[in-house]
């Protein structure tokens, strides 16, 4: 009798693991689909591949006395940008036309902001000291207006997006009879003068 009653036991433990265990299957009723039951999410069509997009996290700017004192971010003006843009001259020494490394870092940065707006033209003025005669000192500006008109071209800055004028001594940005005026007024400069805005 106790092996009869281990045996209906062990029948019924076989037959609640292979019910548990095994998937219903769904019979597809004649000329109807099939409908996924409640329980389940309606399954997805594949998209068709290429490039995955993957959502980049906003970063706040992080502003002094936390999230509450954000305020808006300003860049700078036209007027500013161009400002900036003839701020700094490039000098040159004494009779001498041959632009030096730190003029060559100067018309990199000028190259640069050329090459963003491009809408934009120059002018080169060459400037002098005043040692030498008037003639000379037009040459001598006209060659540092030229070399760095040169420079600029190289840059890849359009031609035409370019003049030159030479003041010679005639427009000296330091008054003085000294070498310390002297230097500040070796120099040419360069000024926005045409473009859209």
């Amino acid at each position: 009798m106790r092996g009869l009653a281990r045996g209906i036991v062990l029948l019924m433990l076989i037959c609640m693991v292979f019910s548990t265990g095994c998937a219903k299957k769904m019979v597809q009723p004649i000329g109807g689909e099939i409908t996924p039951p409640p329980s389940q999410a309606p399954v997805v069509a594949p998209q068709p591949a290429g490039p995955e997009i993957t959502p980049q996290p906003l970063e706040m700017p992080q502003m002094e006395g936390g999230p509450s004192a954000a305020a808006p971010v300003t860049t700078p003006g036209r007027e500013e940008e161009i400002k900036n843009f003839e701020q700094n001259d490039v000098y040159f020494d004494f009779d001498q036309y041959t632009i030096t490394p730190e003029g060559r870092k100067i018309l990199a940065q000028k190259a640069s902001f050329l090459k963003v707006h491009p809408e934009l033209k120059v002018r080169i003025e060459g400037h002098c000291d005043e040692r030498g005669t008037t003639e000379y000192n037009l040459a001598l500006g006209e060659r540092r207006a030229n070399e760095v008109k040169k420079y600029l071209t190289f840059l890849g800055i359009a031609d035409n997006r370019i003049s030159t004028i030479s003041y010679g001594e005639e427009r000296p940005a330091v008054l003085g009879h000294n070498e310390e005026a002297w230097a500040k007024n070796r120099r040419v400069h360069l000024d926005i003068v045409g473009g859209s805005s």
